[in-house]
């Protein structure tokens, strides 16, 4: 979901969906440097006041927990890197 879309679409699923929100989940683009995506998606998530927040994997887990990450995704540190 577009940062521009997010006010619609939580709404939206608590409205019509009665679903309860309690965070938001991002993955950054690989080339660019995630503390701006961690710093920006720490900024929604207190503005609406979720608890959870799933961000930073195995390349970037520390700095997304530096930015308030309550899951990270740590696979290829446990599992090493994927073969084809």
């Amino acid at each position: 979901v577009d940062k521009e879309n997010l006010d619609q679409f939580i709404e939206t699923c608590k409205k019509n969906f009665d679903l309860n929100i309690v965070g938001l989940m991002c993955i950054p683009p690989n080339n660019n440097n995630p503390e701006f995506y961690f710093k920006e998606m720490f900024d929604l998530n207190q503005k609406y006041g979720l608890s959870d927040l799933s961000m930073g994997m195995s390349s970037d887990y520390i700095s997304a927990i530096d930015y308030g990450a309550t899951y990270i995704r740590v696979g290829s540190k446990i599992f090493g890197d994927r073969s084809k």
